[in-house]
């Protein structure tokens, strides 16, 4: 079977930083990216302690057992905490590798939650980290960002396997048959993906497969694809490669036609977003 997670973690390019061990009393705010800027999101590993979740838009949440806050996509947040009764936290960020402003992120969920006594086969990992995190061994950063890099692979397998998402890319990837389509559309972004190709790798029929897709990873299949498509065009260009050569890589006819799409779905030229990157 396909990994279904290769070409994922290879377009993202996830990296992880640990910036935070240690007891939180007070505010910690966590800002959007701006679109110019790298896309990134956070773990926060609650290890005892209570700790109350802002998120906007939602009602706070207080945590009273140790938890794992993933914000898979990039979400403005605030994480606070008493001075009677602090919390004890790992925090990581993770980056992306890839702008704000990619359409692919778009189908990511925005965060869970998830209990640290339901992923028991991660117990051996989280200890290993948490001794890391408040020890002072030499090494320790790159230590720390490598355990937090392999906890989150670890991450999205388990929601993959217990079905934690319940929409978008990681719900996709976890069903059986859309996951065929997911894949293969990841690893060959270049492929003249018709609907009716896409539904037929998964064994179903055109009508079936678009209203699945759609209930399923929460966009059409043309859509998914046209964002997939993008940010493999934004990684190409920001590494110099010529326009004409990125449209044939990800499947359009010229630069023209790349254009027309990019502009549609970020707002810019590809000259002209390429240039606001910096």
């Amino acid at each position: 079977m396909a990994d279904r997670l290769a070409a994922l973690l290879s377009h993202f390019q996830l990296r992880t930083h640990v910036f935070q061990a240690g007891l939180l009393c007070g505010i910690g705010q966590f800002d959007a990216p701006k679109p110019s800027e790298p896309a990134c999101g956070h773990l926060h590993l609650l290890r005892g302690g209570h700790l109350t979740l802002e998120v906007d838009g939602h009602k706070p949440v207080v945590y009273r057992e140790p938890t794992l806050l993933f914000f898979v996509k990039p979400q403005a947040h605030r994480l606070l905490a008493s001075e009677a009764d602090p919390a004890d936290l790992v925090c990581a960020e993770i980056q992306f590798g890839v702008s704000a402003q990619s359409p692919a992120l778009s189908a990511l969920p925005n965060w869970f939650a998830i209990p640290l006594f339901s992923v028991q086969e991660l117990a051996s990992l989280l200890d290993l980290l948490f001794a890391e995190a408040f020890a002072e061994h030499c090494g320790r950063q790159n230590a720390l960002d490598l355990l937090a890099e392999l906890l989150l692979i670890h991450l999205l397998r388990h929601s993959m396997e217990q079905h934690q998402i319940k929409v978008g890319l990681l719900a996709g990837l976890a069903d059986p048959r859309l996951r065929r389509a997911l894949v293969a559309i990841h690893e060959q972004p270049g492929e003249a993906w018709s609907l009716d190709r896409m539904a037929a790798l998964c064994s179903m029929s055109r009508a079936r497969f678009a209203e699945h897709f759609k209930t399923t990873v929460g966009q059409t299949p043309n859509d998914y694809l046209s964002d997939w498509r993008i940010g493999v065009a934004m990684q190409q260009l920001k590494r110099g490669v010529a326009i004409k050569v990125v449209a044939n890589a990800v499947g359009y006819a010229d630069g023209s036609a790349l254009a027309r799409v990019f502009i549609g779905k970020i707002g810019l030229s590809p000259k002209t977003w390429l240039a606001s990157q910096g």
